[in-house]
């Protein structure tokens, strides 16, 4: 193998280390995002959780109010 051959194949070497190297930082950064999103996901879930929560005991208060007042059979 020649000197000009070598020196071909390390320059290309260089730029697919390149390559990997940048594709691994972003590959970072997509990591670091879609960690943010499952925590945001999480606590939305939380949220909503705690909402159907509320809501049927709204709903209970309201059936008995109904009843009470006689508006449905008990």
């Amino acid at each position: 193998m020649t000197d000009e051959t070598a020196n071909l194949i390390l320059e290309m070497l260089r730029g697919v280390r390149s390559k990997l190297d940048a594709m691994d930082d972003r590959m970072q950064r997509l990591e670091l995002r879609f960690g943010a999103m499952e925590t945001r996901f999480g606590a939305l879930e939380s949220r909503f959780a705690i909402m159907e929560e509320r809501m049927a005991l709204v709903e209970l208060r309201l059936d008995r109010i109904e009843r009470r007042l006689g508006l449905i059979e008990a």
